[in-house]
């Protein structure tokens, strides 16, 4: 299924207490790579998730990495950012 994403804007939502935003490029076993990636500490912030996220769609993303590459075992989700419902 990781595999329908590649080459699509994506959110993925992390263990911890990180967000991303970024566009798909590659899967393996092990990580997922995003390009003109915002990773986002949500500690740095008063701002939920869902808000953050939204907020980063209305705006545009604010890239702070160029390549990125993220660990599979610390997902918790990903959908395509065309997929983030606003309330």
């Amino acid at each position: 299924m990781l595999q329908e994403m590649i080459g699509q804007k994506v959110v993925v939502d992390l263990r911890s207490a990180f967000v991303c935003l970024g566009t798909l490029v590659r899967v393996d076993d092990h990580y997922l790579e995003l390009r003109n990636a915002d990773l986002h500490d949500l500690r740095d912030t008063q701002t939920s998730r869902e808000n953050y996220v939204a907020a980063s769609l209305a705006t545009g993303v604010k890239r702070n990495r160029k390549r990125l590459l993220l660990n599979r075992a610390d997902l918790v989700a990903i959908s395509r950012q065309e997929d983030v419902v606003e309330e």
